[in-house]
């Protein structure tokens, strides 16, 4: 009885092996080490493709005809040159440089900078271009993209310009996808045409882009020249669970955004450095709900052991965050030049272990965030008179943080870290174990007075005002904040824009072993996985 049991259990559990080795296929685009794979675009073996599947991409410039450009159906406003619609695909470059998906037009140079070259999408409202997505995971749960490069595509009337996009259903205000992976990731553009008096006319707006969605890991990821942010994680209803490691933004207007994200959610390990503003979080009238809060939801507990709260920034080097000439727009713009981290009206939020150097204006500045219109969830209406939306800030712990060098611009409140807040009552703000790298006191003054007396990290009410004076003013002159921004700040002026600068694409880390993990395929035989 017992041996026709064992011999039942084995034909069972070799008929689910085959099963699910059968079920898991392995499409290929392009050619690798000279074989051929079945499919010439991303977008072809993507269509093919059933859930669960993996998709193989060799070495090459893989772009996307203005014709080719597709949107989830009921959803026109999302155009994406690859567009990923089944759950559990596995999409996987075999060399991080040199498989690059190319927002340029056929026959043109890799990632060309030219203006006939570039791809501005189908023409919308008016005649305007739409713009167009890059390689866009629209509601499709456990999506992986790896080892790959995305390049120009570019903002326009409808929502674009994310190079590599997971979107769990865009202006929804809901989660509508769960969980994901993208690894070794490299995202740019060298195009941006402007015009002397109305600004930027057309530009990449974000690199790798999360939004509406719950569950997930970016990993060894990289982002520059865009006019929002490198990294972008928002609306997501305080239930993000997701982690950024080992990132690195430069050439921003912000290295990372995050607009009403909150629960737990990680960034690790990461570089955020030549940015106008090198990482912002807050809280706003977009990507709702707001408000952007950082504490635990019941049962969830901290990512890191000995954080106060769920939202946590851990372990990154944040530096020479002073670059005024990158590609800047809307109110990413206003991000204050010479500044290493704004955390701006956001709420229980835990910065600890962390490196701030060389922000010539603040190393990490504390701040409300002042909106208009509806529907403030979360602000308060008419905070700051008729019309207006306030997002205060309370409840963030600065913890255990080094400085070093911050402050070079010399302004009166310019140095490690400041803060603001407007309405009194709410939880205050925690310093504790901050220090400046080589001793001596943290700068300017009110920060080390603050640090002492609100050490203990307690829930004491917050009192409002600002630790300094001039801070107030001077922060939003950096950022030209406001209606009627002043032209020039009470104590000095800022940098401004002179010449904006696209850099090029440095080469990245690319996985040591594209195969790994990957069923049974000619690209992947021992042989040519040897030579990967």
């Amino acid at each position: 009885m017992m041996r026709t049991r064992a011999l039942v259990l084995l034909t069972l559990a070799m008929t689910l092996a085959v099963a699910g080795g059968a079920s898991a296929r392995v499409l290929r685009v392009g050619t690798y080490h000279g074989i051929k794979g079945q499919y010439t675009t991303v977008q072809a073996a993507v269509r093919a493709a059933h859930a669960g599947d993996w998709i193989l991409i060799g070495p090459g410039d893989y772009k996307t005809s203005p014709r080719a450009i597709s949107a989830p159906s009921g959803h026109s406003d999302v155009p994406a040159a690859v567009l990923i619609t089944k759950a559990r695909l596995h999409i996987r470059g075999m060399n991080r440089n040199s498989v690059i998906v190319d927002g340029t037009k056929p026959g043109s140079a890799t990632c060309s900078r030219a203006t006939g070259a570039q791809n501005f999408g189908r023409a919308v409202r008016g005649g305007k271009p739409s713009g167009v997505n890059g390689l866009m995971v629209f509601k499709a749960s456990d999506v992986s993209i790896e080892n790959l490069t995305a390049c120009n595509f570019l903002g326009g009337s409808q929502s674009a310009g994310n190079e590599i996009w997971w979107n769990g259903g865009d202006g929804s205000g809901k989660i509508g996808g769960y969980g994901f992976y993208g690894g070794y990731l490299s995202t740019t553009s060298t195009y941006l045409k402007s015009q002397s008096k109305a600004g930027e006319f057309s530009a990449a707006q974000y690199g790798v882009f999360s939004s509406n969605w719950s569950g997930g890991t970016w990993d060894h990821i990289y982002a520059s020249n865009f006019n929002d942010s490198g990294f972008y994680i928002g609306a997501c209803q305080q239930v993000c669970n997701q982690t950024l490691n080992h990132g690195r933004a430069q050439y921003n207007a912000l290295g990372y955004s995050g607009t009403n994200s909150g629960g737990r959610l990680l960034i690790e390990n990461s570089e955020f450095d030549h940015n106008e503003d090198g990482f912002d979080t807050n809280s706003q009238n977009a990507d709702e709900p707001a408000p952007q809060n950082g504490a635990c939801p019941a049962g969830v507990k901290p990512p890191v052991a000995g954080a106060p709260t769920c939202w946590v920034f851990f372990h990154n080097y944040v530096h020479d965050n002073n670059n005024p000439n990158v590609p800047a727009a809307g109110s990413a713009a206003q991000g204050p030049v010479g500044t290493g981290m704004s955390v701006a009206g956001a709420r229980n939020d835990t910065i600890m272990g962390n490196t701030f150097t060389h922000n010539n204006a603040w190393g990490l500045v504390l701040v409300p965030y002042p909106d208009s219109g509806g529907p403030c969830d979360g602000g308060t209406v008419g905070g700051l008179g008729a019309g207006s939306c306030l997002f205060d800030i309370w409840g963030t712990h600065v913890i255990d943080n080094r400085f070093a060098s911050n402050g070079g611009y010399g302004h009166p409140s310019n140095g490690d870290f400041q803060t603001i807040n407007i309405q009194p009552g709410h939880q205050g703000f925690c310093y504790s174990g901050n220090r400046e790298l080589g001793g001596g006191p943290l700068s300017p003054a009110s920060t080390q007075s603050a640090q002492t007396l609100n050490a203990n990290c307690g829930n004491s009410a917050a009192p409002a005002g600002a630790t300094d004076p001039a801070f107030l003013s001077e922060v939003t002159c950096d950022a030209q904040a406001g209606a009627n921004p002043p032209a020039a700040c009470p104590t000095g002026g800022y940098p401004r824009v002179t010449k904006i600068v696209m850099h090029a694409l440095p080469r990245q880390p690319t996985m040591k072993q594209p195969c790994r993990g990957v069923p049974g395929n000619p690209w992947c035989s021992r042989r040519h996985a040897a030579r990967a």
